[in-house]
Formats: C-alpha cells, sequence, structure tokens
C-alpha cells in the first residue's frame, strides 16, 4: 500500500479520538461530562452513560418509547471506525438503573460488536484482516422480557467490550463503554418467568459462526479500570483516558460463561 494510503487510515483512527462508541437506538441518556460516550477510561463508570437522576426521561415534556413484553427491539450502534468486542444487553426496572448489580442478574443477550456492519474497505489489511476503518451502523435485536408488568419504566444497558486497536496499535485494547436508553412497556403476553440470557455470534471476520473477534478479555468488568481515573494533561490527548486496557493479541471466542458451546474456545486468529 502507498504511503498516503497508509497515513489516511491511520488518520481516520486517529480521528475517531482515544476509541469509542455509544448506544444510538433507541436513544441513550447521553450525558453532558464526556459529550454523550461513556468510556470506562476516562473516567464514567457505568452502569449508565449517566446516572437515572439525570436521565432525560425523568422530563414530563420529553416523549416516552412504548415497548411491548415478546416484542423484537432493534438495537443499534455506529461502528465508529473500531473493529471487533462484544456486545452485552440488559434490562432492569428504571428506579434499579444505578445499580451494577441488577443490570449484572438481568442480562438479555451477547452478540458481537461488528453485527450487520465492517470496515469500509475489506481489502485494507494495515491493521489486519477486515480491522480497517468504517462507521457503518451495526445493529442486533433483543427480545422484551415477558415477566415485566405493564406500565413499567425499565432500563435497557448497553456494553461494548473487547473492542481493538487503541490509536492504531494492533495489540491493544479498548476499556468498556456504557449505555443506556429508557422505555416504558406496556402489552405483549405475560408469563412470569425470568429469560436465560443468550449469544448470538457471527462478526464482520466470522460470519455465521458462533464466535466473534475481540482482543484483551472476554468478560465485563476485566476493562472497567476499577476506581482509576485518568489526571488529564494539557496537550496531551493520550492523558485523557486510561486505554489501553490489555495488550495482546487478536483473539477470537465467546463471551464469558459460554465456553461449553461445542465450536468455541478463545483463540489467537491466523496471520493474514
Amino acid at each position: 500500500m502507498h504511503f498516503s494510503a497508509t497515513l489516511a487510515v491511520v488518520s481516520a483512527l486517529v480521528a475517531s479520538c482515544a476509541g469509542h462508541s455509544q448506544l444510538a437506538t433507541p436513544p441513550s441518556r447521553g450525558n453532558v461530562k464526556w459529550w454523550g460516550t461513556c468510556a470506562a477510561g476516562a473516567g464514567c463508570k457505568g452502569p449508565c452513560d449517566s446516572p437515572k437522576a439525570e436521565s432525560p426521561f425523568n422530563n414530563n415534556y420529553v416523549p416516552k418509547k412504548y415497548i411491548q413484553r415478546g416484542q423484537q427491539l432493534d438495537v443499534g450502534w455506529n461502528r465508529l471506525n473500531h473493529p471487533g468486542g462484544f456486545v452485552r444487553l440488559a434490562m432492569v426496572p428504571f428506579n434499579q438503573s444505578d445499580s451494577w448489580s441488577a443490570f449484572n442478574d438481568n442480562v438479555l443477550k451477547y452478540t458481537c460488536y461488528e453485527t450487520n456492519c465492517g470496515p469500509s474497505d475489506a481489502t485494507n489489511k494495515v491493521f489486519g484482516y477486515l480491522n480497517g476503518a468504517g462507521n457503518d451502523p451495526c445493529s442486533t435485536t433483543v427480545t422484551v422480557p415477558s415477566n415485566i408488568p405493564d406500565n413499567t419504566a425499565v432500563t435497557l444497558q448497553w456494553i461494548w467490550y473487547g473492542g481493538g486497536i487503541y490509536y492504531g496499535e494492533m495489540d491493544t485494547s479498548f476499556g468498556e463503554y456504557y449505555g443506556c436508553s429508557d422505555l416504558i412497556v406496556n402489552g405483549g403476553p405475560f408469563a412470569d418467568v425470568k429469560p436465560v440470557a443468550t449469544f448470538a455470534g457471527g462478526d464482520a471476520t466470522y460470519p455465521n459462526s458462533d464466535v466473534c473477534k475481540y482482543w484483551g478479555s472476554n468478560k465485563v468488568g476485566d476493562c472497567s479500570f476499577g476506581d482509576r481515573v485518568p489526571n488529564p494533561v494539557d496537550g496531551d490527548l493520550l492523558s485523557q483516558s486510561l486505554e489501553p486496557c490489555i495488550r495482546g493479541p487478536q483473539l477470537k471466542g465467546q463471551p464469558a460463561g459460554f465456553g461449553s458451546i461445542p465450536g468455541s474456545g478463545n483463540q489467537t486468529l491466523p496471520a493474514y
């Protein structure tokens, strides 16, 4: 590849800031401090992009989105030039949406970050196979639980973790990113049965498979950076985040807890 083309790819990745992603559909709560993005490495510790007290849902003038039990709810995010990782979706009552333990106990689905999306130029291998820039919309669906009573305000939590290539470094993983959307459940068949978390594999690199491409860790919490926060230095963009989280090779596998499924396992990808 010519130098100019390589520089263009690097510039696209760097232009995406220190690495970020966020829930787009349904719209997330948003926040002011981090311009809508909630990155653990930047000091935003979740479980949502902003606490429930700051959610627009509390404003009577903000329109509410209604969903039904059993509905296949569309969930979307943009790739934002970053390859790999997993997305975890969980749902709890709105009044429990400041609780990490509540979300961890009510996980609905795991899927690949690059679900229905990928790089803009599949032939560009500067950062590895199918790891180039691209901002296509990614998407999945999640089934609204059947055990939620009518007129219950709920919060959908979205987490991206295991993403890779921080500032063009091929052996690095990002920290975790969080987003939440507040909704109201009304209608649909009711059944007092707690849903079991599912995993839907298959991404740009491994379509129609039971695995995802990822970096670092396949477990939520491993790249939350605990209670640590960055100490920004004027003029030093990288000091605004604790990222990268983990250094190591690109991997493929399933989310933690799903490794017993035949054909799974966390493996280093072959060289291309």
